[in-house]
């Protein structure tokens, strides 16, 4: 029998060329897994939820008895079992997420990373949900532990066709609004607006107390501008079009991008969010390796 390393998908053009969304949620986490030292999975913490009066059957270790000594009378503490960690991923897929410069859009990438956080976190006993977003909310499925929930999340992802344009910042207030319970917020988007809305967004997040990873998808071309004929572009929100020769203004290009990036890294880390830039060329284990930090510093 010939051995088959899973390593290799973690590289998105091999994750591509499998045929659904539950295979490639599952072999780019066992390919994932295999380069670790240790499993990245662990059980359930069990949380304290209530009280209620002592009665035939209960066990004595249940009994508070800091609430005996102030009432005189005994209680038992109710526990149930609770997620370790409620997540949300916020996948963008606005129109702008379809660019791909080689066989990978953003928005394959990023479907590639939400199935496989997904599946992960279900694996871990943590709790998880999905939005689907352009310039509004199209999908929201709250976050559950259960095993079965994953395969509500991978038949979404499984079906995600691009939107309209992009309003992250609106999106982003709605959610924070929607958003009650202290988690983990995973936003995974080009980030097509100004920066302002997006930080205020995430800002809003951060007062009702959330943890953020903003997974910021690019394509090389994006960053690097290395265009080298007369070429044509056209945006793919507006539709707007523009003719030039590359290199007349690819310096100016790449400085405007990368002062867009230091601004939302800077203003990033202001509010302590994990900003990490990301390209649809790269290995997914880079993106899940930043997840199980955050993962780790939270508890």
């Amino acid at each position: 029998m010939n051995y088959v390393d899973k390593r290799k998908y973690l590289e998105p053009e091999m994750v591509a060329r499998l045929s659904n969304m539950s295979l490639r949620a599952r072999l780019v986490v066992e390919g994932y897994i295999i380069g670790q030292h240790k499993s990245p999975f662990h059980g359930f913490s069990v949380e304290f939820a209530e009280h209620r009066a002592y009665g035939p059957g209960d066990e004595i270790r249940h009994i508070d008895w800091k609430l005996y000594g102030k009432t005189d009378r005994f209680f038992v503490k109710q526990y149930e079992e609770e997620t370790n960690l409620r997540s949300y991923i916020l996948l963008d897929t606005s129109r702008s997420m379809e660019y791909k410069s080689n066989k990978i859009s953003k928005l394959d990438y990023g479907n590639y990373l939400s199935a496989a956080l997904a599946y992960l976190m279900i694996n871990q006993q943590d709790g998880v949900g999905l939005t689907l977003f352009d310039n509004q909310i199209q999908t929201f499925i709250p976050p559950r532990s259960k095993p079965s929930h994953v395969n509500t999340i991978l038949t979404h992802l499984d079906k995600t066709g691009s939107g309209k344009d992009t309003d992250v910042g609106i999106v982003l207030h709605e959610m924070a609004e929607r958003i009650k319970k202290r988690g983990l917020i995973i936003l995974i988007s080009d980030l097509f607006d100004e920066t302002g809305n997006i930080i205020n967004g995430l800002k809003h997040f951060r007062h009702n107390k959330q943890e953020i990873i903003v997974f910021h998808v690019m394509d090389r071309k994006e960053l690097n501008f290395d265009f080298s004929n007369r070429t044509k572009f056209k945006d793919m929100e507006t539709d707007e079009q523009i003719t030039t020769e590359p290199w007349k203004i690819r310096k100016i290009y790449q400085k405007a991008i990368q002062s867009y990036q230091d601004e939302l890294r800077l203003r990033c880390r202001e509010q302590k969010i994990d900003y990490v830039p990301l390209f649809t060329d790269q290995n997914l284990d880079l993106a899940l390796n930043e997840y199980l930090k955050k993962r780790q510093r939270l508890g």
